[in-house]
């Protein structure tokens, strides 16, 4: 079984790719949704997170990850601060997921959908690390349409991770995001049948 590390600064379309490999037969482990699951209600984590920034952040008596998001992208201690809170319970979830697909001998190629990637050091659990890039422009349009931020919102988030061309120098992949959506596919395909015929040599 092959592990693939996927990652790219916000909004460049990683998610984008991962889901055309579901398409192509990846399992997709997709570390936000966790990091999601971890902050419901009832948690230990969720506790922790209302103790450590306040009852503010909530909606509904949920986490509103648009408040929260708010808070640590403008402040870079509060988010390491989030960060050390979930991070060794997404670690923990994705290994048990991994475990899981090697166990069941079924799957060829397991994609970590992971925004933090270098940052976390899940790059060295995997066997190939995939940086998709795009222009910040793009990053920024896609960022306002997707969860409606300013134009400085959009950028102070971008510039709170690793700057893009720095994750690009520690990528064994690049997929160029920055064209059609059918040049994008192109290329994950081609990324595929190289997963693919790695796997049958073996």
């Amino acid at each position: 079984m092959r592990i693939i590390g996927i990652t790219g600064s916000l909004g460049s379309g990683k998610t984008t790719i991962a889901s055309m490999l579901a398409d192509l037969g990846a399992k997709v482990i997709d570390a936000d949704k966790i990091a999601h699951q971890v902050m419901h209600p009832g948690s230990v984590y969720f506790k922790r997170i209302v103790q450590d920034f306040g009852r503010v952040i909530l909606t509904n008596g949920y986490v509103d990850r648009k408040k929260l998001a708010t808070i640590v992208f403008n402040h870079s201690k509060q988010l390491q601060k989030l960060i050390r809170i979930i991070h060794p319970k997404v670690k923990e979830e994705i290994k048990r997921k991994i475990a899981v697909y090697q166990k069941q001998g079924r799957t060829s190629v397991v994609v970590l959908d992971v925004p933090l990637l270098f940052e976390s050091g899940l790059d060295r659990w995997v066997d190939l690390t995939v940086v998709v890039k795009a222009h910040q422009r793009q990053q920024i349009e896609r960022i306002r349409k997707r969860i409606f931020l300013t134009e400085g919102e959009a950028s102070k988030r971008i510039k709170a991770q690793m700057p893009l061309k720095e994750k690009i120098r520690l990528a064994d992949v690049i997929i160029d995001n920055t064209g059609s959506l059918t040049k994008t596919k192109k290329q994950v395909e081609k990324l595929w049948q190289r997963l693919t015929q790695e796997k049958n040599k073996k």
